[in-house]
């Protein structure tokens, strides 16, 4: 029996082995190379065989292989941005196919609102930027990709901390409160605008800056970001999207074998620019210069600044598999960034993965879904480095100021903690402050689909956005700040310990039906219609205190303070926790698109808001917008020579921000820790969104055959219904109790931007592309009854002083301080003006420039992007009140600027604000250039080496003194106060603009890096 079951298994394997030979026969291998009209290769390109749904993609350097059936004659290529080809491959075993770019005004796709539109479609200001034309180097969020890139968007970094936040701007500043950021959509899924990174605010120290909102994404994994910038393009998004809608697209998986990308770095860091203050040497002179004793002169020469720095480095590695059928697409990628501070005890590691597949069922492949999950975890050590700290009291302050005569040591080698001193030792504080977080999130969606018909597709899509964040932060008692229990030479500090908890989450469930036919012959409908449904929750809690008085502080038994804070006096501890009041959003929305003969295009959109945001009698908001473009260039009449493309547009439309606290419009209420309850809010029915209303009007262009192609927009915008915090007049009981509403007054942007994108040089083997983009801003205050204070300066002198403004007939955050008339005789400021305060300056740019260019030569590639901003001010509050002339009084270094001047300064010159410190903000920065060899194809394994040498921050031309003069720290903190005559908030969150305060430095980088496929 088992001789003959041996002999059938036996006789079945030599039939399979027969069958396989006979289909193997009956198929043959077809290779080939993807590349565009410069010759470079077009990685990712489609290669499927006509008639079946069989195809693969081509490799990092435009190589394919396939198995092509015998009988097979035609492969079709296609790639985003390029005309799709048919190929004849009858009798050939390997192709060459070079793709056209000559069609892409009229064949490319753009990313707008709930779907795409084809770009000869587009009525609307919007911006895309593909992978390829990304800002090179090391980044920890994808907005940063996108500097300089786009005309009328701004991005500042808030701070040069690995993991800082980031300020985007697009057409200009219009926040009375709250950030003033734009709306990002990551898949179609509109994020929270926050982290969750539990806020910090350490006694003595200050505010520490946020941490960046979009740190979860991994830039590796993007394919492309696509800016709406006017209100025709972005009233889709309704009430959320007064400054603009960001939306960010992952990258999907491709038909074809299991391919793996894989990319890897490492970089290293040091100081971009310094804050020159004096050595040991000019010390000694500056003492005898100003006729002091030299008690303080104590022999040494110590730069505290380097003490403080360091080389960092930085590792970065990502891997992405994708491949798969027409029916069944699949994409995982897998990362991990460990990016060092150049300031030591300062870094931001993060491990991401993602997981993207596409799905298509039933014989007709009408049914199928998109599953989408983005799960990261950060974590970050973060410096004692604050927005408003006294003059002493953060870390930049302290090595900025520290006696370049005296020794950080003393001779033992112990650090020389100078108790009972103004004067903080840099090294001292960074060994006993430890400042930790991590941050976990996962951004997952579902979106099932059915095409109806051909032309008609209902989609739904839900998705959960959840991010926790834990923050765990210790101060060791032996340090000489008051806060922390020392007072005259005590044996001991008592120490501080905190945590904190946060907990975002937001859920979104939404349901469109498209349509897109070609109705006649002259005439194309794009139609949607849709609902949404979001919600949105934020709860968190801390605990902190000091260590008990009567045990000498928390004592030290080798743990983290945060481990036992329960040791901590019952008496200073404090308890908070929190849950912002639901809120919920249902919304109504739909656009139609026509175009007729390809050359007169019209759009409309409504958008229906309900947001539990708004008071009672302000539920519901409309958003609607109109557009319109001819298509000149289509026209019989219209002779195609030089100018090959033109377009003109136009569009109106009013979008709304509801960026404020949830539950504003209800009456609030505080529990206490010593058991009282209090009243935070007063109730206001009638609130209602902020309402932006835009007009544009654009030009699109193209020339040579579409070797340049560009655009101009006029835009104007007008922000009313303006949102704010109101106080009660004093002397009112209730004083402290906020009242949200809605304010008299506009603001006003309005300006020019224009892009264009040239091929210089076209041959075989060299090239030379440039991209250029500038904008021209005006922004303007108007109709306010009262005026509005904000700008907090900090340090000596000038503590709680405000010297920014907002009213009528100037910027917004408008300078507003002393004139400074120079130095009299006896070295004392004179101020012409006495103390009276005026205009002084615009913190805003009029004027933003992005440029880019690549030139290549055969496998020789440079990149080089540069961004400048003009016409504005900073108010440089580090020279004011931490580097300035008096600080000799106190043993205290100063800047050399004050030790060059022609005229000596008095030391009891009074230490004030006024424009003496008002600082040109003019700039342009070098931002990255990336030199990089193709190397090819190792021993048929791998694909499309590419070798590159990046380098980050290399040079920046400025007048200004600080750091880097493209700094945006926030000055906004501070409780809200009431002025006694108008009730109008001083400050309480009010956004500040331009003023530079001891800020964590910018770095410049330099990275080593290789990618390929295999």
């Amino acid at each position: 029996m088992n001789r003959v079951l041996f002999r059938r298994v036996r006789m079945l394997c030599s039939l399979l082995l027969l069958i396989a030979g006979i289909a193997n026969a009956q198929t043959r291998s077809v290779t080939g190379k993807v590349t565009d009209e410069k010759g470079d290769p077009v990685p990712g390109a489609t290669i499927q065989i006509k008639g079946t749904n069989a195809g693969t993609a081509a490799g990092a350097d435009g190589t394919f292989k396939l198995n092509a059936p015998a009988n097979a004659t035609t492969l079709i290529i296609s790639y985003v941005g390029f005309s799709s080809q048919d190929v004849d491959i009858v009798g050939k075993s390997s192709v060459n196919i070079v793709l056209q770019a000559g069609s892409t005004q009229l064949t490319d796709v753009v990313v707008v609102g709930y779907g795409t539109v084809r770009k000869k479609d587009l009525t609307g200001a919007v911006a895309s930027i593909q992978a390829k034309d990304f800002n090179k180097g090391t980044f920890t969020a994808p907005d940063q990709l996108i500097q300089g890139k786009v005309a009328g968007v701004q991005v500042l970094a808030n701070s040069g901390q690995p993991g800082a936040a980031t300020t985007v701007r697009i057409r200009g500043n219009a926040a009375l409160t709250g950030t003033g950021q734009p709306l990002y959509v990551v898949d179609g899924v509109p994020l929270d605008g926050r982290s969750a990174r539990p806020g910090l605010n350490v006694p003595e120290l200050g505010n520490v800056p946020g941490g960046n909102a979009l740190n979860f994404i991994n830039p590796f994994d993007i394919a492309s970001v696509d800016v709406l910038k006017d209100a025709s393009a972005t009233a889709i998004y309704g009430s959320r999207a007064a400054y603009g809608v960001v939306l960010i697209t992952t990258k999907k998986g491709q038909v074809g074998e299991p391919k793996l990308d894989v990319g890897a770095s490492v970089g290293v860091s040091t100081l971009m620019r310094r804050i020159n203050v004096l050595d040991g040497n000019q010390y000694r002179q500056a003492l005898q210069k100003w006729g002091l004793d030299n008690t303080n002169d104590l022999g040494g020469d110590v730069d505290a600044l380097d003490a403080i720095l360091r080389t960092a480095v930085t590792q970065n590695y990502n891997a992405g598999i994708s491949g798969g059928t027409e029916n069944a697409k699949y994409r995982f990628s897998a990362g991990m960034l460990d990016q060092q501070g150049i300031v030591k005890k300062s870094d931001f590691k993060k491990y991401t993965v993602g997981l993207n597949s596409s799905f298509k069922f039933l014989r007709s492949k009408r049914l199928g879904v998109d599953l989408n999950v983005i799960a990261n975890q950060y974590t970050e050590n973060i410096p004692p480095i604050t927005n408003d700290a006294g003059f002493g009291n953060s870390l930049m302050g302290q090595a900025l100021q520290w006696n370049p005569t005296e020794s950080l040591y003393k001779a033992d080698g112990s650090l020389n903690i100078k108790q009972g001193s103004a004067a903080v030792n840099p090294v001292a504080l960074q060994n006993v402050y430890h400042d930790r977080s991590r941050v976990t999130t996962i951004l997952g969606s579902v979106s099932p689909y059915f095409k109806i018909t051909d032309d008609l597709e209902y989609r739904m899509q839900y998705s959960v956005n959840y991010s926790s964040g834990i923050r765990r932060t210790a101060v060791d008692g032996n340090i000489n700040f008051n806060t922390f229990g020392i007072n005259a030479n005590p044996p001991s500090g008592l120490g501080w310990a905190n945590i904190g908890n946060n907990e975002l989450t937001t859920q979104q469930f939404t349901n469109t039906l498209t349509y897109n036919k070609d109705v006649t012959e002259d005439l194309h409908l794009n139609a949607l219609v849709g609902y949404e449904y979001m919600k949105f929750t934020n709860r968190g809690s801390y605990m902190n205190g000091l260590g008990p008085a009567q045990a000498g502080g928390f004592g030290n038994y080798g743990l983290d303070l945060t481990d036992y804070i329960q040791f901590s006096n019952a008496a200073g501890r404090n308890i908070t926790s929190f849950a912002d009041p639901g809120s919920e959003l249902q919304s109504y929305f739909g656009r139609v698109t026509l175009n007729l003969k390809e050359r007169y295009l019209l759009t409309g959109t409504l958008r229906s808001d309900g947001s539990t945001k708004f008071g009672k009698n302000n539920r519901h908001g409309l958003f609607p917008s109109f557009a319109a473009a001819w298509n000149i260039s289509n026209e019989d009449f219209f002779s195609k020579g030089f100018v090959n493309n033109l377009k003109i547009r136009g569009g109106w439309g009013r979008t709304g921000n509801q960026e404020f606290p949830s539950g504003a419009s209800q009456a609030g209420w505080a529990f206490q820790n010593n058991g009282a309850i209090s009243q935070q809010s007063n109730a206001n029915p009638d609130l209602k969104w902020q309402s932006d209303k835009q007009y544009n009007i654009g030009l699109d262009f193209g020339l040579m055959d579409g070797r340049i192609s560009g655009s101009v927009d006029y835009f104007h915008k007008t922000t009313s219904d303006l949102l704010y915090p109101t106080t009660a007049i004093q002397p009112a009981a209730s004083q402290s109790v906020v009242t949200w509403k809605n304010l008299d007054g506009e603001i006003i942007n309005k300006g020019v931007e224009a892009a264009i994108n040239a091929t210089i040089v076209q041959h075989k083997n060299f090239y030379w592309d440039l991209g250029v983009n500038a904008t021209f801003l005006k922004n303007n205050v108007t109709g306010m009854t009262a005026p509005i204070y904000t700008g907090q300066l900090n340090g000596q002198g000038v503590s709680g002083t405000l010297v920014e403004i907002i009213y009528n007939d100037m910027p917004i955050n408008a300078y507003y301080t002393r004139t400074y008339g120079g130095l009299d005789k006896d070295g004392q400021s004179i101020y012409p003006n006495g103390d009276s305060l005026s205009f002084q300056g615009n913190p805003n740019p009029t004027k933003l420039l992005g440029i880019s260019t690549t030139v290549g030569f055969k496998k020789i590639t440079l990149t080089a992007n540069l961004n400048g901003a003009f016409g504005h001010k900073i108010y440089n509050n580090t020279f004011n009140n931490v580097v300035n002339v008096s600080n000799l009084r106190g043993a205290r270094n100063i800047a050399e600027e004050f030790y060059n001047a022609p005229t000596l300064e008095a030391l009891s010159n009074r230490v004030t604000s006024s424009s003496r410190f008002i600082e040109s903000g003019n700039y342009l920065k070098l931002a990255n250039v990336t030199l990089t060899y193709a190397v090819g194809d190792i021993a048929g394994v791998v694909k499309g080496l590419n070798v590159y040498l990046t380098g980050q921050n290399l040079l920046v031309f400025t007048k200004f003194k600080g750091f880097d003069p493209e700094v945006n720290v926030d000055k906004s903190s501070g409780a809200p106060g009431a002025d006694s005559k108008t009730g109008m908030s001083t400050s309480g969150g009010v956004p500040s603009a331009g003023i530079e305060y001891q800020p964590y430095p910018s770095a410049r980088t330099f990275t080593l890096g290789v990618n390929f496929s295999l």
